[in-house]
C-alpha cells in the first residue's frame, strides 16, 4: 500500500510540474484591472509556482489560487467594482501565508520587478 501511495505522489508531482506554465498575458490583463493591491501577492504566487525548488504541494495550491483569480465567476464576481477582487485577494493571501516559508528573497525580487514593469509609478 505504501508503494501505491508513493507512486501516486510521484504522478501528482509530475502533473504539477507539467501544468506550471501560467499565461502571463491573461494574468497581466486581470491584474491591471484589479490593481496593485492584488498584483503583488498574485505575482509572488506566480513566481512561487514557476520556481522549480518549490514543493509540489505548494505549487499546486498556488496554481489553484491563481486559477481562482483568473476565473471571472467566483464567490464575488470580478465585474463588481472593488469588492469583485476582494475574495481573490483573501484566497491568495491565505494560500501564500501557508507556503510563505518557500518564498525566497529571489522570488520576492522577481515579483517586485514584474510589478514595477506592469504598474510603473
Amino acid at each position: 500500500m505504501a508503494e501505491n501511495y508513493q507512486s501516486n505522489q510521484t504522478t501528482v508531482e509530475a502533473e504539477v510540474l507539467e501544468s506550471s506554465v501560467i499565461d502571463e498575458g491573461l494574468l497581466k490583463k486581470v491584474l491591471i484591472k484589479a490593481g496593485r493591491a492584488i498584483a503583488l501577492p498574485a505575482l509572488e504566487a506566480m513566481e512561487l509556482v514557476l520556481d522549480l525548488s518549490t514543493p509540489a504541494q505548494a505549487r499546486l495550491t498556488m496554481l489553484a489560487a491563481l486559477t481562482y483569480l483568473l476565473f471571472p465567476f467566483d464567490l464575488i464576481p470580478d465585474i463588481i467594482p472593488v469588492a469583485g477582487f476582494s475574495d481573490d485577494l483573501v484566497a491568495l493571501t491565505a494560500v501564500i501565508s501557508i507556503w510563505n516559508k518557500y518564498i525566497t528573497p529571489e522570488i520576492r525580487l522577481r515579483a517586485r520587478h514584474k510589478l514595477e514593469k506592469w504598474f510603473p509609478h
